[in-house]
Parts: C-alpha cells; structure tokens; sequence
C-alpha cells in the first residue's frame, strides 16, 4: 500500500488495484497546487471547498459526499462516521464524515474536518486503529488539546497530522506544525517526504508519528 499527502487534508491511498483519493480541494480558492493523481473512488468528508472538490481529479471516479454507514466500493468495505465540525452539534460548520476502512491489511482512519471528540459509539468503531489521519491546526477543527486526548482515547500505531498551515496555503487562521509536535513527545516523529510504501508487516511496533513534506 502506498499513501501520499498532496496537502491540508487530501491524501491519495493506494494498492495494486485500486487508488482512493480523500478531500481533495479546489486549488484557486486554497492556493495549493491540485493533486496531480487519477482515481477510482474519492471520500469527501464535508461539502466545504477546500475538501470536496472531486472534479480536480482525473479518472473515471465514483464520488462519496459524507457517506455515513458502511458501503463497499471496488471491493472495499468502507465505514462512514456521521460527526460533527464543530461544538456546537453541527450548528455552526455543519456535519463532518469520519471514513475507517482496511487496504492490504491495514487499517485507516480519515478525521476528515472533526471538529469535537466523538461520541462513545464513534470511539469503539475507530479504537486501536493502525493509521490515523487527524487535523492538528485547530480554529475550525479541534484544538490541540482535544487532538492529543483523542490520540490518547484511539492509541493508533501510526499519527498523521493534516490540516495544518504550510507554504503557500491561504488558510491563515490554522496553526502550522510546530504546536502539534511540541505536544507528542510520547511518540516518535519520522519524516516521510512526500510518499511511503508500508505493508501490515513493516507497521511499527512503537507509536510513531508520520509527518510527510508538502
């Protein structure tokens, strides 16, 4: 399997037969440049610009606007998780779809834009999860308290920050990296670059956290 971050929180994950792109944006409106990727399905977890824009990606795709419930997709089972993005149940940025799914073994979980600690319910489903996708930059997702409980509560092997403020990104009120890695001593940070290639017997036996370049 193979993932790669193309930035905020837009990640194209892939095996031999089938390539799954999640958030992708609107290039003119966030100011990155758009995944350069084909796909076979694309996981949207909220109707906001900078996470569904499935039409900046090339391929005959089949499209998923916060699909809550379980669906199979090109022989996936995948499991979406209703949530919310922001503490006020939705009442301020609306819902927010948490995707869980397995690909050659492992098991992935894309926060999409939460915005609160899930409900118990939603905990039980994502415990013990080998890869985490969560936003660390906080203002319209969690805070970095509730980022770091949370990883507590899920104790994945394997971190992943997204949605933070990098180079050239017109989001400004997202905090960047540095806050999150402060906070994660417990765990070790590996540099990525932009790709990795992991099979479930290279996961890692200590937690780690995941930081690719953007």
């Amino acid at each position: 399997m193979q993932i790669t971050w193309y930035g905020h929180s837009c990640f194209l994950i892939q095996n031999e037969q089938t390539k799954i792109i999640i958030d992708p944006f609107d290039e003119r409106s966030i100011g990155l440049k758009r995944p350069d990727a084909t796909a076979d399905i694309v996981l949207m977890s909220h109707d906001h610009y900078d996470h569904n824009a499935s039409n900046s990606i090339d391929g005959a795709h089949e499209d998923h606007m916060a699909h809550n419930g379980g669906f199979n997709s090109h022989g996936i089972d995948f499991l979406g998780l209703d949530t919310y993005h922001d503490h006020e149940l939705g009442a301020k940025r609306g819902h927010n779809t948490m995707y869980l799914f397995r690909l050659d073994g492992i098991s992935i979980c894309h926060c999409g834009d939460l915005g609160c600690i899930p409900s118990e319910e939603v905990l039980k489903e994502i415990a013990g999860v080998d890869i985490l996708m969560i936003p660390i930059g906080g203002y319209y997702t969690l805070e970095l308290d509730e980022v770091m409980k949370l990883i507590d509560i899920i104790n994945p092997s394997v971190v992943i920050p997204m949605h933070y403020r990098i180079g050239g990104l017109k989001i400004d009120e997202i905090s960047d990296l540095d806050p999150f890695i402060r906070s994660v001593s417990k765990r070790t940070i590996v540099n990525i670059g932009k790709t990795i290639d992991i099979n479930k017997d290279e996961m890692p036996v200590d937690k780690e956290i995941w930081v690719f370049d953007n």
